[in-house]
């Protein structure tokens, strides 16, 4: 239990804030600009910006403390003759989180691939809407009541409208699009015609007559108007509303991250590979289970010639020993970008939610089972409040600047103050 509650605080605390200070980057319109580091120590100036990804993350290992809550409920309310029960319930719980979070772990890449989809094609349209205010000129989109202008928008239609047959054709719309700023987009132009295409031509003649483009566009501008107009109070019969919009859309596909600087190769042998990935499983629980043993051994000896309580040993020392995720995160550190950044703050939540759940799933197994004793008030009040502020922290927020590594460094020593107040000064255990 001292390995258990003592992984969660250091991966929180320790490694946590030491990402940050590895990864930090130069904090510009409150995002971390990707490898650029020049202020050096900036408490509010430098930190890193994650996706919105890894707020998820971290609200779901927030989620993941339920159990441990469950579990301690008759010590709360001073009813012992539920233990055993609420060990049973909480098993029981801990069981049914691992599995859903295994789910969410199979159906995220999908879940993410549409939403980053969707925000693309948001940010086409907002970009398309500017090109389009450009080429109204000193014509308002909007009526003074709010609603689009369909006189300029049909105008409109008839300056696009090149030969003058009534109906837009691809090429037609790819010259309009051509002063689009592509590199923003993050797509090509043919790219960018097939979306306008797809959303305006409702009759699938692979044209766009003027009822289609006035409809398409004023459906955009709505959407717009609806998404940007309470943004910032800016008039929302104004350009100051297309620019609202483009920024928030931005924003949007930024915090969802891309995948673009991904290298995605080929899997020769997929089955193979999945053999491997289960064989290598089995083993390190083979390992576990043979090492287990001779691991306490080693703590109580280490911990009688030392004179320092084998709960201490086994919450200081083996954490740091045996952590897997020390060097991949720091590794993702020194990368200094938004995706390295999201990955290795992600690595950290997903660890310790797979603590909170699978790991206390077994040792609740072994408690209920043997019919043992629960007394770990102490260590899972450690585990409640560490787990409950650095995952507060991320939860809402997607850059973090340099000062929170200060938390998270702060409530390590607090932690174990607070463990040997509660077990050897209030007699917790």
């Amino acid at each position: 239990m001292g390995l258990f509650a003592g992984s969660t605080v250091m991966l929180l605390t320790i490694l946590w804030g030491t990402c940050l200070v590895v990864g930090k980057c130069d904090i510009e319109n409150s995002i971390a600009l990707d490898h650029k580091d020049t202020k050096i120590f900036s408490l509010t100036g430098s930190g890193v910006s994650t996706d919105i990804w890894t707020s998820y993350a971290a609200r779901i290992m927030i989620i993941s403390i339920i159990p441990l809550i469950l579990v301690q409920l008759p010590q709360i309310f001073q009813v012992t003759s539920l233990s055993h029960m609420a060990i049973l319930v909480s098993l029981i719980v801990s069981i049914c989180l691992v599995i859903a979070y295994s789910l969410y772990q199979i159906f995220q890449p999908w879940i993410q691939k549409r939403r980053l989809a969707y925000a693309k094609h948001k940010h086409v349209i907002s970009v398309f809407l500017r090109n389009i205010k450009m080429h109204a000129l000193e014509r308002r989109l909007f009526n003074d009541d709010g609603e689009p202008n369909k006189e300029v928008i049909e105008k409109l239609f008839k300056t696009i409208d090149q030969n003058s047959d009534g109906n837009l054709s691809a090429a037609e719309l790819r010259a309009l699009v051509v002063g689009v700023e592509l590199e923003e987009l993050d797509t090509d132009i043919e790219g960018c015609v097939a979306q306008v295409m797809e959303d305006f031509d409702t009759s699938h003649n692979s044209q766009v007559d003027v009822e289609e483009f006035v409809r398409g566009i004023s459906r955009w501008l709505k959407n717009a108007r609806r998404s940007a107009a309470s943004g910032r109070g800016q008039n929302e019969h104004s350009i100051g509303l297309l620019n609202n919009f483009h920024l928030q859309t931005r924003k949007e596909q930024d915090r969802l991250g891309d995948q673009n600087d991904e290298v995605v190769e080929g899997i020769q042998n997929a089955n193979w590979h999945a053999t491997k990935a289960v064989l290598m499983l089995l083993l390190g629980t083979l390992i576990a289970a043979v090492t287990a043993d001779p691991l306490v051994d080693a703590v109580e000896n280490f911990s009688t010639a030392t004179s320092i309580p084998s709960f201490f040993v086994s919450f200081v020392i083996l954490p740091f020993a045996s952590s897997s995720e020390v060097v991949s995160t720091i590794i993702f550190a020194k990368k200094k970008n938004l995706r390295m950044a999201s990955l290795m703050y992600s690595e950290i939540y997903g660890s310790v939610t797979m603590s909170n759940v699978l790991s206390l799933a077994v040792f609740l197994g072994l408690v209920y089972f043997r019919d043992l004793t629960w007394d770990f008030s102490s260590e899972v009040l450690v585990i409640l409040i560490v787990c409950i502020v650095m995952g507060l922290i991320a939860s809402f927020r997607t850059t973090l600047p340099l000062w929170l590594s200060l938390v998270a460094y702060a409530l390590y020593p607090l932690s174990l103050l607070l463990v040997y107040i509660l077990k050897y000064v209030v007699g917790w255990s």
